[in-house]
């Protein structure tokens, strides 16, 4: 039987040491591994998939976990799947708590913990501590290494100039035991893989942020020092990006609000001390080795492109005119940003490539260049063992009790085309038939491997009363009502979130929003936005339709028009308390305590839906 592993590097070979002295036959050779490796774990993905439980299963046969649900050193899947549960980080807690207060030991796997994977927190609102190992992060670089050769195949020629990618990085914080924990994001850009990309040339990965700006803990200094170096090399940018749709909106706001010190630092050559946007001395030097000598000229250009238009309309396009593609995730809720997004970058193709969460990095985008809305993922059948939960109304209420957690589960190649499921993992550092919490619908398949849609996270973001609103629901509902907005008023979303606000009676709905002005003219009355506040209820469920109108047991729904840069003050908040700028995401509902106080005393106006939505 052949062996196939995510890390093995005669299958997959990304290190530019080893490429002949011609740059094109390097690229070409690599690329052809790249797609035959896809091409052989997709083709023989159960093979692979069995042989990936079989490894994670002999490796830590005398791991505490398996053994106390009688294992036994069997590595059979369907012995597998009978003794062990399916499960949720709150069935893990206790033992991931031990690791936590005690550092290392044999609970949940064989090899040593390196790191703990902070999670963004933005959907429980909780932050989970996922145990990571170093060869969970090997696996996690190499998913990674898939990506650019897959894009090239779309998007040729990106290879011949330059990237500016935004990456960030948070600090870590210490556990009792001594483990440090940060969010996945920051520990893939300190790790050795990725600091190796600044001294070996990967024509793929030839960033415009010098490596000591993207290593910055103060993301201040780091955004502005990566802004100003990928300006300095703006005629060399072929690519834009971020991790998440997010970032690159509040990129853009944010030389919206810099231009003119970017300006000056460009067009004199040298880092102003008057403004002092960086005091780092290593990004200091880093910085001035991009910026060389004054440039008035690149300096004009950006400053006239700048002024040109107030609505903004096409800067990146315009300040980057050779970029042909950003590169970013907004599949999901992020979905709400490709508006923007595409009318910054005057419709720039948006290359949504990888799927990824704290506990494992899941799968690539085959055809980047579908629709961002129609974004769909391969899971790659050697990062993980996967099964698949097929959703219903009774699984997506994710009851707790560990009996309800022995429903039959659906292996990676026996999904069917159309169906929902939530995701299952069984990784390489102690999670063993872990729930997700993605809801994923099957769109197609790369040979026997299915391709995969992110459809929402499988939690209720609302609830009065019988009512259960999910992000998706709320999505959508959000969009009509931002639509008629524009249309009446010329005025954008921003950004929002959401509250299920009980302390009235009855309770209801209350929606943040912050709003931008497209233009000097763009304004709305009182009952465009009380319009609004209909539409949503309008979108919403039969069920919140039939609790609002016919029972009177949900009251109203509200819009809280909040100032601008409130969001912004929120992520301040979530970032000052750990959470990483390139792996934050906007919560979609939030519960009572700090983040809640702090937007509410951002509240310009409030207004109610002043009639019932049809049942």
């Amino acid at each position: 039987m052949k062996t196939f592993s995510a890390t093995d590097d005669s299958s997959i070979n990304t290190e530019s040491s080893n490429s002949t002295t011609s740059e094109e036959h390097y690229t070409d050779e690599n690329t052809r591994r790249v797609l035959q490796f896809i091409e052989e774990v997709t083709t023989n993905a159960d093979e692979v998939q069995n042989q990936v439980l079989t490894e994670i299963l002999s490796r830590n046969s005398q791991a505490e976990y398996l053994r106390r649900y009688g294992l036994n050193g069997s590595t059979d899947r369907q012995t597998f799947k009978r003794a062990v549960p399916v499960t949720t980080y709150e069935h893990l807690k206790p033992d991931i708590d031990r690791l936590v207060a005690n550092g290392n030991s044999s609970v949940l796997c064989a090899q040593s913990i390196s790191q703990f994977m902070l999670s963004s927190g933005t959907s429980s609102g909780v932050r989970k501590l996922i145990p990571s190992t170093e060869e969970q992060a090997e696996r996690s670089w190499h998913l990674w290494s898939l990506i650019m050769p897959v894009v090239n195949q779309h998007i040729r020629g990106l290879n011949e100039g330059k990237a500016m990618q935004l990456f960030f990085v948070a600090p870590h914080i210490a556990t009792p035991g001594g483990i440090m924990a940060c969010p996945v994001s920051t520990s893939f850009n300190q790790s050795s893989n990725f600091r190796s990309l600044f001294s070996n040339i990967d024509p793929y990965r030839n960033y415009t942020s010098p490596l000591e700006t993207i290593l910055c803990e103060d993301s201040h200094q780091s955004m502005y020092s990566q802004l100003l170096c990928g300006l300095c090399q703006n005629s060399q940018v072929l690519r834009l990006g971020c991790s998440f749709g997010s970032g690159f909106v509040q990129a853009i706001k944010f030389i919206q609000e810099y231009w003119a010190l970017l300006c000056d630092d460009i067009r004199n050559g040298t880092v102003g001390t008057d403004h002092t946007k960086i005091t780092d001395p290593s990004v200091r030097k880093a910085v001035m080795s991009i910026l060389v000598k004054p440039n008035p000229e690149l300096a004009d250009f950006i400053e006239n492109e700048c002024r040109r238009d107030e609505s903004w309309r096409g800067i990146a396009s315009r300040l980057w005119p050779n970029a042909k593609c950003v590169d970013t995730v907004v599949t999901g809720t992020m979905s709400h940003h490709i508006p923007a997004i595409d009318f910054y970058s005057n419709g720039l193709p948006i290359v949504s490539t990888l799927y990824a969460c704290s506990e494992c990095f899941l799968g690539i985008n085959l055809n980047p260049l579908s629709r961002p809305i129609e974004a769909c993922y391969t899971l790659i059948p050697t990062m993980a063992y996967f099964e698949f939960l097929p959703m219903s109304e009774e699984n997506s209420k994710c009851n707790q009790e560990e009996e309800q957690h022995r429903q039959e589960l659906v292996n990676l190649v026996d999904v069917k085309l159309g169906q929902e499921y939530e995701l299952v993992v069984t990784n390489y550092a102690g999670l063993y038939r872990y729930r997700v919490g993605d809801v994923l619908r099957v769109d197609g398949f790369k040979n026997n491997a299915p391709q995969f849609r992110f459809i929402r996270r499988n939690n209720e973001v609302l609830s009065i009363d019988l009512d259960k609103t999910n992000e998706v629901e709320l999505q959508n509902a959000v969009i009509n009502a931002a639509d008629h907005l524009l249309q009446k008023s010329n005025l954008s979303l921003v950004e929002y979130t959401s509250f299920a606000d009980t302390s009235t009676d009855p309770g209801h709905y209350v929606l943040y929003w912050e709003l931008q002005h497209n233009n000097s003219s763009a304004s709305a009355t009182l009952p465009v936005f009380e319009q609004c506040c209909l539409i949503m209820e309008q979108s919403l469920g039969a069920k919140y339709r039939d609790l609002r109108t016919n029972k009177s047991l949900i009251g109203p729904l509200e819009i809280k028009i909040v100032e601008t840069g409130a969001f912004d003050a929120l992520m301040d908040y979530a970032r000052n308390n750990g959470s990483s700028f390139g792996q934050y995401k906007t919560p979609r509902s939030l519960k009572s305590g700090p983040m809640l106080e702090l937007l509410n005393t951002k509240v310009l106006w409030n207004c109610f839906s002043q009639t019932c939505p049809r049942p």
